[in-house]
């Protein structure tokens, strides 16, 4: 068996590939998709998303210091790669896709009402880094939809079917293998 070196280059995969909204000063909203996103603290909780200058999105984010992630589902993935590959320089994102700006709870930048989990940001920190930036922001407000809780309270993103990103091609997750912690966890005795 062996193995292959390759040139250095990004390759952590598969990655989420989101929705990410904004809206400019004068409110004018629009979406783009990145997979160039995590999480970096848990408390507070902040991400960040890395976007290339040149953007049409890239101005609006560094006019208001906002910006939403939204997740993206199965359902969601045509509207995620239309919103990768055309500019909202030349097109309404939102009108053209059939998605719906909900308002924001904490920022002006709208939420994408069909996505199951908007996390509302708040730009902290701008980082310079080649050929992206870089913005880690504080999360000041989560939203879900309930079409994905159940009667308890619990919510149930596996059910909408979320999808992932790896160079150059969108997947759907499959099943659970395990919960975090299984493989430590004591067995549980067989009742006689």
């Amino acid at each position: 068996m062996g193995r292959v070196n390759w040139r250095p280059g990004n390759m952590l995969y598969p990655l989420p590939a989101v929705m990410v909204s904004v809206a400019d000063k004068d409110g004018k909203p629009n979406i783009f998709t990145v997979a160039w996103t995590g999480t970096v603290c848990s408390n507070p909780p902040m991400v960040s998303i890395s976007v290339r200058p040149e953007r049409y999105s890239y101005h609006c984010i560094e006019e208001t210091g906002e910006f939403v992630i939204n997740l993206t589902t199965k359902e969601l993935t045509k509207a995620a790669d239309f919103c990768g590959v055309r500019s909202g320089r030349d097109v309404d994102k939102f009108a053209e896709m059939n998605l719906t700006p909900w308002p924001g709870q904490k920022v002006s930048a709208p939420q994408i009402a069909e996505s199951p989990v908007s996390l509302e940001c708040r730009v902290t920190q701008k980082i310079e880094l080649g050929s992206h930036t870089m913005f880690v922001a504080e999360v000041v407000s989560v939203s879900v939809d309930e079409k994905w809780m159940d009667e308890t309270g619990r919510f149930h993103l596996e059910k909408a079917d979320p999808i992932v990103y790896s160079h150059g091609t969108y997947y759907g997750l499959g099943e659970a293998i395990g919960t975090f912690g299984y493989s430590v966890a004591k067995k549980k005795k067989k009742k006689r």
